[in-house]
Formats: C-alpha cells, sequence, structure tokens
C-alpha cells in the first residue's frame, strides 16, 4: 500500500531519519521525494511517529482464515474446522459469521476487514480528566514547558496518581490536533512555536569566534565553579535578533536565575558597561565570575574585571556546550524573541518580565523548583 506517493519502507525510513534529527530537504534527498512530501506526511501526526501496528496472538492469522475457507468449501463442519486449527468452534464460528457467512466467506476479505476493524484510537488520559486538563492548559497559557508540567504535578499532588500526566502525552495532544483534547492555540506557548514535533537530535547552526587579548582560559576555572557548589558564578551571552540588535543574557550556574540586559549596540565598549552595570546591582555573595564565550563584545574584560571585581573566563574557540547552562537558556528566551526579529524594540522593563516569567517556572534540572526560589535559598542567611 502506498500513500502520499511513498511505499511502506519508505516511511519507515523518513520516521526514522527525522527521529535522528536530519531535515526535511535531506530526508527528501535520501528517498527521492521533495521536502514537501516530506512535510506533508510528517504533519498528518504532528511530527510523531505513529506507532508500529503489531496482530494479537490471539487473533487468527491470514493462514487459519485460509483453512477455514477450504474447510467450508469442502463442507466441512464449523466443529471440525476449529478442531483442525484447534480453536474454539465458537471463535470459528463468530469468524464465518461476521464476514458474510458460509456462501459468502472469503479469507483474505475477512483478514484485511478484521485488521481495519482492529484499529482503535486509545482514549487520551487529558480527554476524560477535566480537572487536570484544565491544570495542564493553565500552566501552558503561563508559558511552561510539557517537561515543567509534568515534574511540577508530581510535587503538587504527591500522593494522587491520577493527577499525573507525562510531557509526552502533553506533546501528543498538542500535536495530534485529531485528538481534539487541548486547544491548537495552546500550541503559540511552546518555547519553539512549531507545528510539528523536532528531534531532540535536530542540529544547530555554528558560530565564529575572535581573538581575545589576555584571554583567561575556562580550563583555569576553580572547582567550586565547575561543580555548582557555591552561587555567585555566571555564564553570559548576547542573543542575537535582525538589524544588528542584541540582548545580553546573564545565567547564574547553581540557580539558573536568569538576567537579561538591554544593549544599544554589540560593541565592547557598550556592552561591557551595560553587563557591569547589572552585575553591580547584586549582592557581593553573587558577584564571583562571569564565563563568556568568544564574542569580541567581551574584548574589554579587563575593564569589566575592574569596574565589577568579577574574573571573566572565556571558552575554547567553537565549545559553546562549555557554557551550556547558558545556551539552553537562550533557546528558553527564543519562545518570546523568536530568531529573525528586531531586538531594539523591547524597553529594559520588557526584559525583566520575561526573565522573572523564566525565574518563576519549575525547571527540571532543579528537582522542579525555581531558580527564583533556588537563588533566594542560597542567600538567605542561616542561623
Amino acid at each position: 500500500m502506498v500513500r502520499y506517493g511513498l511505499s511502506a519502507a519508505q516511511r519507515t525510513d523518513i520516521w526514522c531519519r527525522w527521529k535522528a534529527g536530519e531535515s526535511l530537504h535531506e530526508i527528501g534527498r535520501a528517498v527521492g521525494k521533495d521536502h514537501g512530501s516530506i512535510q506533508f506526511l510528517l504533519s498528518q501526526h504532528g511530527g510523531i511517529a505513529p506507532a508500529v501496528r503489531r496482530r494479537s496472538q490471539r487473533t487468527l492469522t491470514l493462514a487459519e482464515r485460509e483453512d477455514i475457507s477450504r474447510g467450508i468449501a469442502s463442507g466441512a463442519s464449523i466443529r471440525e474446522i476449529a478442531q483442525r486449527l484447534q480453536r474454539a468452534a465458537s471463535t470459528v464460528n463468530r469468524e464465518v459469521v461476521r464476514h458474510g457467512g458460509r456462501q459468502l466467506y472469503r479469507a483474505n476479505e475477512a483478514d484485511q476487514q478484521a485488521w481495519k476493524s482492529a484499529l482503535r484510537p486509545k482514549t487520551c488520559l487529558l480527554a476524560t480528566h477535566v480537572k487536570l486538563r484544565t491544570i495542564v492548559a493553565s500552566k501552558l497559557i503561563q508559558d511552561w514547558s510539557p517537561e515543567q508540567i509534568s515534574g511540577w504535578l508530581k510535587i503538587r499532588y504527591p500522593g494522587n496518581e491520577s493527577m499525573r500526566v507525562s510531557h509526552e502525552t502533553i506533546y501528543r495532544s498538542l500535536f495530534l490536533q485529531a485528538r481534539g483534547v487541548l486547544k491548537k492555540e495552546l500550541m503559540q506557548h511552546l518555547r519553539s512555536k512549531r507545528l510539528i514535533r523536532r528531534s531532540r537530535h535536530a542540529r544547530a547552526g555554528g558560530k565564529s569566534y575572535g581573538q581575545i587579548v589576555d584571554a583567561i582560559s575556562i580550563r583555569e576555572r576553580p572547582a567550586e565553579i565547575e561543580d555548582r557548589a557555591i552561587p555567585g558564578h555566571w555564564e553570559g551571552d548576547l542573543l542575537a535578533g535582525t538589524g544588528n540588535s542584541h540582548i545580553a543574557t546573564l545565567v547564574e550556574r547553581q540557580s539558573r536565575f536568569t538576567i537579561l540586559v538591554k544593549v544599544p549596540s554589540k560593541d565592547t565598549a557598550t556592552v561591557v558597561a551595560a553587563v557591569s552595570r547589572q552585575i553591580r546591582k547584586l549582592p557581593a555573595s553573587l558577584r564571583r565570575s562571569l564565563t563568556w564565550d568568544r564574542g569580541l563584545e567581551m574584548a574589554k574584560h579587563k575593564s569589566f574585571t575592574i569596574a565589577t571585581k568579577v574574573n571573566v573566563y572565556f571558552c575554547d574557540p567553537q565549545s559553546p556546550w562549555q557554557r551550556g547552562t547558558n545556551e539552553n537558556t537562550n533557546g528558553l528566551l527564543r519562545q518570546y524573541f523568536p530568531k529573525k526579529t528586531d531586538l531594539s524594540v523591547h524597553s529594559q522593563a520588557d526584559l525583566d518580565k520575561v526573565a522573572l516569567r523564566l525565574n518563576q517556572r519549575p525547571r527540571k534540572t532543579l528537582g522542579f523548583e525555581t531558580p527564583a526560589s533556588k537563588l533566594q535559598a542560597s542567600v538567605a542567611p542561616t542561623g
């Protein structure tokens, strides 16, 4: 059987490649089809590979149905056919009656009809649990991710198994609109804004770096920074938009607390001055170090250190993963500041509101605590 001009083998290959993170164009070239045809197939399932159907071992096989057909043709009774198949006589009788009786029974037609009849979509949990569906929808509106919602529910209702839902179920309820459980408009609150689910293995674009004089390597950072044992160590970067617009992003390594800074341009004097002003507002216990990439906007790092007494460490060239906390946060921020948009239109007040929303969202890596509560706990006086 061929759908969308694709064989079963091609469809299987497409889903495997999509899951591995290949682009629509790459998949299209591999299977010899236009990328539009690939997208059409994927969009029918919201980018989520349909489950592989398998026959139950309890159902009659095509070979058994052919034996039934031959037994009918030879004039054998239902009981005799059943004994030959080692099946209950009632099973064989229902099979024959269901598919036209002795006069009209055809093995191949009966097998195809039984296969189609067995396809019954599983009822979605959120379709039957109104309270849970309402809570999930309310959190999505607040820009919580499905994973954050799932983790928060476990903490909020520790002894109530009925108030649990996996993040995968939430995603499926959103992307598989045929379910009609969660409104399509809620998809606009997902970070990626995609209409189909993308593989976690999808590749991201690279980034170029310049030379910075007297840069202190990330390899020279003290151990206390690496193990996140002490608060006050930050990672920073610039989030880019169109028209040479940028936002400086700062993330505290231990709590994942985020600060956003409006910068009029990306020249080093402007960026260093803006970031320095924000850092100096922090209590001394939260001003320990800053790790940046090789972007030239931090070329005047010595001036920054003099102004803030915060040492700056730089990642190796083309190694953004060394600032993993900041890279992940920049990905979260794209929900509010999509690529190819002008970031200069946002005021510092706008940025503060987005940072507040991000800092009040539970994070899986924090055991579903919020960055705000985690940072508050780390600086609260003891005793």
